[in-house]
């Protein structure tokens, strides 16, 4: 992307964006979950289903060819906007030199403990 001088690019202090931006919450996406102890191990226990699933997402993904390796429905391609749309509503401000497809996807799993998070 390079930036553009017009009204518009001045008016937005020529920043530009830098996500598709979101359609849902990550809770709404997921769901709620809480980490319980079971047989001395750490699982997760769902207190409300999310509105992605994980064959949904992963159907996506072979759909558009994209390789993932961790990941959770939080993240899903669902719960973002497409980016021809997000591009085309900034068209005043930008030039769009090139558009990259993801291969893959690499981020910790669902089932991933993160003591700082959860």
């Amino acid at each position: 992307v390079e930036g553009v001088e017009s009204e518009e690019s001045r008016l937005g202090l020529h920043s530009t964006i830098h996500g598709a931006g979101r359609v849902m919450s990550r809770i709404q996406a997921a769901g709620k979950r809480r980490w319980v102890k079971r047989n001395g191990r750490r699982v997760q226990e769902v207190v409300k289903p999310g509105k992605i699933t994980r064959e949904m997402m992963l159907e996506w993904l072979r759909r558009e060819g994209v390789e993932l390796r961790g990941g959770g429905t939080d993240e899903s391609p669902h719960v973002y906007r497409r980016l021809p749309e997000v591009l085309k509503h900034h068209a005043n401000t930008i030039k769009i030199v090139h558009t990259l497809k993801p291969m893959g996807v690499a981020m910790a799993g669902e089932d991933v403990f993160d003591p700082y998070k959860d």
